[in-house]
């Protein structure tokens, strides 16, 4: 099968699965069997149990897109001439741990990194099935098309968000305030309009401006429909992370999807069950300090930051050393 019909498939059960979740299960639309729960909020206001799900899933099939980093980092060793691959791993993790023990200290400067650095993750890899403009300033199309996801909660659940990072330890009366500024100053809605315009300066072909534009309003449906983290793990997992990892699969083998993605999932397996037991760790320890539902946010988003960063410098020298050969 055609990759491109791959990434088409996936991107229309992305859109139709969101769309069926907010109609059935958000605030606004659910019906009458749900709301005779008494649970017509479940999905806007997260629980202990909701965000152990969103974090389950972020455990699986979310951080399972960057499993294959350990052989990303054979291929960059090749090209500094290390043969011992235990370098690589030593390296990842101290720059994990590192990341992580950093932001206990100095939290309001790693966030605002972090979310710069997402913010073009997200952009770039969410622009895998495209053909590219040529331009010098891809890098801030990638940034500015990323932060949309970023600028989604802060504009329209601004509240549960500001808490989201009080949970994070973001105590920077400087940061708070200027956010609050931008809250009441409708600043984010703006922003967020540029973040959607930049996608249509992104792709040669017309025809991809639809996929961005459907992407777009169903993400911010979602958004509208439930709180940040429900909105983020769909995002996260099912449409970046997928999209990734079929990305991943084809590489593998470009001949035959089904086996490539086979492989994936087996090559991937041993480092997802890693990191999860880490992550699973790192609950236990936080929850004997911090109730459970803060102790998960703490877990994901501190820890998706000590991921991010090694991932993200991984895939810049690996990029930088093809171009060079």
């Amino acid at each position: 099968m055609n990759i491109h019909s791959i990434y088409e498939k996936h991107h229309y059960r992305f859109l139709w699965f969101s769309l069926a979740f907010i109609i059935i299960f958000s605030s606004q639309y659910s019906p009458v069997w749900f709301n005779e729960t008494k649970s017509r909020d479940f999905f806007n206001n997260p629980n202990d149990f909701l965000s152990l799900v969103c974090l389950f899933l972020i455990l699986t099939v979310g951080i399972s897109h960057g499993a294959l980093d350990n052989l990303k980092g054979y291929k960059l060793l090749k090209y500094y001439k290390i043969n011992n691959k235990i370098i690589f791993y030593l390296i990842y993790s101290a720059f994990a741990i590192l990341v992580a023990c950093v932001w206990f200290f100095f939290p309001s400067f790693v966030l605002i990194i972090f979310l710069i650095f997402a913010s073009h993750h997200f952009g770039k890899e969410d622009c895998s099935f495209v053909t590219l403009r040529k331009s010098k300033i891809n890098f801030l199309k990638f940034f500015l098309k990323g932060s949309f996801i970023i600028l989604l909660p802060l504009a329209f659940k601004f509240n549960q968000t500001l808490n989201i990072f009080k949970f994070l330890y973001i105590e920077n009366d400087t940061l708070i305030n200027t956010l609050v500024l931008f809250d009441k100053n409708g600043i984010f809605i703006y922003l967020l309009v540029i973040s959607f315009l930049s996608n249509f300066f992104l792709s040669k072909n017309p025809g991809n401006y639809m996929t961005f534009f459907m992407e777009a309003f169903v993400l911010f449906l979602l958004n509208l429909a439930t709180a940040p983290l429900v909105a983020f793990t769909i995002y996260f997992c099912f449409l970046h992370s997928v999209r990734h990892s079929i990305t991943l699969a084809h590489e593998i083998n470009k001949n035959d999807f089904s086996k490539g993605f086979k492989k994936f999932i087996s090559k991937a397996l041993p480092l997802t069950l890693i990191t999860a037991i880490f992550f699973i760790i790192s609950l236990l320890v936080l929850k004997n300090y911090y109730i459970l539902n803060d102790s998960i946010l703490k877990v994901i988003f501190i820890g998706l930051a000590s991921l991010t960063f090694p991932h993200i410098l991984l895939e810049y020298l690996l990029e930088k050393n093809e171009k060079r050969t």
